[in-house]
């Protein structure tokens, strides 16, 4: 069955217990097998939560695509269901026969996030922040620092002079550099949004490991880091995942076109981050030549979108609030970053499917001309 007639109600979810029954439905109906890490706490209805990892194709393949949902937790409903759609797909499991090249599925690299609908680790780090080495003086940002007591204020919802303050620093320093402030990553505000922790977190520890357990025999290395929250809605945009490195963004272009987006470049909705979780594939891989972009769907404008998060971090801070007001919060957050309808599902899929396709096909491609260089 095609991805385009196919129900997304099929491949979606609405709870994190649903997105991996269905993953690992999915997983066996296509005769693949599954390996689970178990993650030590349970989940918001009580399941068992994991990072599985899902490997199509030969363990030595030379060239390897990676596909992974659930960086940030509750952006995993439309993470999952493209890996569901995927390994459903008849057309994509026989191309990727037909290719000898690898995928590796890697679902809800954040499960308790996913669970919880959070967009943070148990440890309440942003996993997409929290690729450093912490035994190095940590990044400092002083415009966080600025902006943290009014971004997650002691009350919900903030006051108008909350809402000044951030204004008063955009029409200081600009627009992009109030995202760069609140996005860019932190490590001074536990309980503030895009905290990068202070040591790795269970999910960052256990990506290593699949890493070398998967990647290190692999001479091409490709990644497609599935994501929801920036840009217009619906539209899948491909920022380059990679360090400012001309070939391997001409590379990226070459396979997914020229409108691949590059953080480097001031191309992208995102603003500059810092301790970027890619960077774990250069370091344990590094036999590999590696090409990679996060796919980030946009959702909501970003200011609804970041609204969210701030109310997302003042509930954690808060347990004490009102039922009503919690619930009304994490439904919040949940529509901020998965939209339940079934033309942005289609979209989502569609595009996603479109940058498998020409993933796997740029790896084989590559293959071909190192083979002629060889020649």
């Amino acid at each position: 069955m095609s991805a385009a007639a196919r129900s997304s109600s099929s491949c979606f979810a609405q709870s994190y217990a649903e997105a991996r029954d269905k993953f690992l439905a999915a997983v066996d109906a296509a005769g693949l097998d599954n390996e689970a890490h178990l993650h030590p706490l349970l989940g918001r209805d009580g399941e068992r939560l994991a990072m599985d990892v899902v490997l199509q194709g030969p363990a030595d393949a030379a060239g390897l695509l990676i596909i992974s949902s659930a960086c940030h937790g509750v952006e995993g409903f439309c993470g999952s269901g493209v890996q569901v759609a995927l390994l459903q797909d008849d057309g994509w499991r026989a191309a990727v026969a037909a290719s000898g090249l690898a995928v590796l599925y890697i679902h809800a690299l954040n499960p308790h996030g996913f669970s919880w609908w959070r967009r943070v680790t148990q440890e309440g780090v942003d996993l997409n922040r929290n690729f450093h080495d912490f035994h190095a003086p940590l990044p400092a940002n002083p415009g966080y620092d600025e902006l943290a007591g009014f971004l997650v204020p002691p009350h919900w919802p903030p006051t108008a002079e909350d809402e000044r303050h951030l204004r008063a620093y955009a029409e200081r320093h600009g627009e992009r550099a109030l995202q760069a402030a609140i996005t860019g990553g932190q490590y001074a505000h536990e309980l503030g949004l895009f905290y990068g922790g202070r040591a790795p977190t269970w999910s960052h520890q256990t990506l290593r490991h699949v890493l070398q357990a998967h990647g290190q025999r692999c001479a091409r290395l490709a990644w497609i880091d599935l994501h929801t929250g920036l840009g217009p809605s619906g539209h899948g945009e491909r920022i380059f995942a990679g360090h400012d490195d001309p070939a391997a963004l001409a590379r990226a272009r070459a396979w997914w076109g020229p409108e691949v987006t590059a953080i480097t470049e001031g191309s992208s909705s995102s603003a500059p981050l810092q301790g970027l979780m890619w960077n774990a594939a250069l370091e344990e891989c590094p036999q590999a030549s590696y090409t990679g972009i996060a796919l980030e769907y946009g959702t909501l404008p970003l200011e609804a979108m970041i609204l969210a998060l701030r109310a997302d971090h003042w509930l954690e801070a808060h347990p004490e609030a009102a039922p009503a007001q919690a619930q009304a919060i994490k439904r919040q957050i949940r529509d901020a970053f998965y939209v339940d309808e079934e033309g942005w599902k289609a979209s989502i899929l569609a595009q996603a499917f479109d940058a498998a396709h020409q993933a796997l096909q740029g790896l084989a491609n590559t293959s071909a001309l190192q083979g002629r260089s060889k020649t």
